[in-house]
């Protein structure tokens, strides 16, 4: 978990520097406000780093395979008919965890092309955001969904000769991967929820058939149901599908 959040703020100072590139390379020269004193560009830099390291969380979700992870764990929770079991901070945490671990090849390649470099000054930041960016784009690039990301370029003009699977343009890869995300995410959902579904009919006719009909067929059905979950081992068989379903 440790290693994941660096390499995001890692990626997220990469970003400030090619924001600030030119800035790098006049460090001396200065804002000047009169009487009021001076800003240097080296100032203006780190509020840019500042800022963009605030966003750490939004950037860890459009890029990697978070939000297809904490969406069908989501899911899985309402179908079991549980409300705050496991509580929201769980879920999260394990869909971190499993983002690291699908997503550690990814950061372990933008780390040496593009961040490493960087850091030992044998690359210029454009070059090395350029470089870092690579695994990543390819990353979402096979996850996209092609009609998806084909309504997003329609959208933005684009002739339809240029919709296709390789777009190099991140204000349309971004939205297009995390709309592809969800989509999947909740076709995983609907196969997770017809077994639960079929337990809560069983129990729902039975308790019809016996006459008890004042008595909610959620609450007689949830232990069912848990027991069906741990019986099969639901936790380990979900999460191994999912992680090699980007395998």
């Amino acid at each position: 978990m440790r290693t994941h959040l660096s390499v995001a703020l890692v990626f997220l100072t990469l970003v400030a520097l090619f924001l600030t590139g030119q800035a790098l390379q006049a460090q001396q020269l200065s804002v000047d406000f009169g009487n009021q004193g001076s800003l240097t560009l080296r100032s203006i830099q780190l509020f840019a780093l500042v800022t963009l390291l605030s966003i750490v969380p939004g950037l860890a979700i459009m890029i990697t395979c978070f939000p297809f992870m904490v969406t069908v764990f989501s899911i899985l929770r309402q179908a079991i008919g549980l409300q705050q079991a496991p509580p929201n901070m769980m879920i999260i945490s394990l869909a971190l965890f499993l983002t690291y671990f699908v997503m550690e090849p990814v950061f372990n390649k933008a780390w040496s092309d593009g961040i490493d470099p960087l850091i030992k000054g044998t690359i210029p930041p454009e070059q090395a955001f350029t470089l870092a960016m690579a695994p990543f784009r390819k990353f979402m690039q096979a996850r996209i969904d092609p009609a998806t990301l084909k309504i997003l370029q329609n959208a933005r003009g684009l002739a339809p000769s240029a919709a296709s699977g390789t777009s190099s343009d991140l204000a349309t890869l971004l939205p297009a991967f995390l709309l592809s995300e969800i989509q999947r995410a909740f076709e995983v959902g609907f196969l997770i929820f017809l077994p639960f579904l079929i337990i809560d009919l069983v129990v729902a006719a039975v308790l019809m058939s016996m006459g008890m009909m004042m008595v909610p067929p959620a609450i007689v059905s949830l232990p069912f149901k848990l027991a069906f979950f741990v019986v099969s081992d639901g936790w380990g068989l979900l999460s191994g599908a999912l992680i090699r379903s980007y395998h």
